[in-house]
């Protein structure tokens, strides 16, 4: 059976997720402080754990970072902060996933197994699935849904800048052309004097606030092409 890890100090939500939980066939480990999660992590074999971030002993992040010393399964951290620093903050230190206070239990879970899904998956050597969906650094895309999630904000992104950036996800550590992006995306042939490309990537990171000089994600290899590493 997966076995959750549920750290939150708030008695009526560590409640209620662990209700869902258990639902979905998990079983769960509950506590309110951070000792008691360290020291479960020394008895129990752990599937995922889902962090508040205001704890009484220890703030989240924190634990998130001990967590990661020693173990690699998914973390998703549960909280009332918003700011985007917090979000970046806890991706920074090993978070996967990021949901804020309140949230829809349906929602946490659909993460949950998400994350899951990741996981396994990629722990299982020379087993091959296509991608459907990608994950990584606070930035979520799935071709399921259309929906690209930037630390947990939705981009609305055109059908176009959607396509851009799930080939770039496709191709990632890779650098892509313009005229390869061109005429993945487009279809058509690409010409020299085409700025089409250009365009649709500065617009593309203006949603993705994304400085042009030092962005995070979408990056120019001059003379060369577009890649996200």
């Amino acid at each position: 059976m997966t076995q959750i890890l549920l750290v939150d100090d708030e008695a009526a939500i560590a409640d209620l997720v662990e209700v869902y939980l258990k639902n979905d066939g998990f079983a769960v480990h509950k506590f309110y402080n951070a000792a008691g999660a360290l020291a479960c992590l020394e008895r129990e074999e752990i599937d995922l754990a889902i962090l508040d971030v205001m704890l009484p002993d220890m703030d989240g992040f924190t634990l998130c970072q001990r967590i990661r010393e020693k173990h690699l399964f998914p973390i998703l951290m549960l909280t009332a902060k918003v700011e985007d620093m917090d979000k970046i903050m806890g991706l920074t230190l090993g978070a996967d996933d990021y949901i804020t206070k309140p949230f829809n239990p349906l929602e946490l879970m659909a993460r949950v197994k998400t994350q899951l899904r990741r996981y396994k998956r990629y722990n299982r050597p020379g087993e091959e699935e296509p991608e459907d969906a990608f994950d990584f650094r606070g930035l979520q895309i799935s071709r399921t849904t259309h929906k690209c999630l930037l630390y947990g904000e939705e981009l609305a992104l055109t059908p176009r800048e959607f396509d851009i950036l799930w080939y770039l996800c496709q191709r990632r550590g890779k650098v892509v052309s313009s005229e390869e992006l061109f005429e993945a995306v487009w279809g058509e042939k690409f010409l020299d004097s085409n700025n089409t490309v250009m365009s649709h990537i500065a617009r593309l990171r203006e949603k993705m606030h994304e400085p042009s000089r030092r962005p995070k994600f979408v990056k120019t290899v001059w003379g060369v092409g577009y890649t996200i590493e």
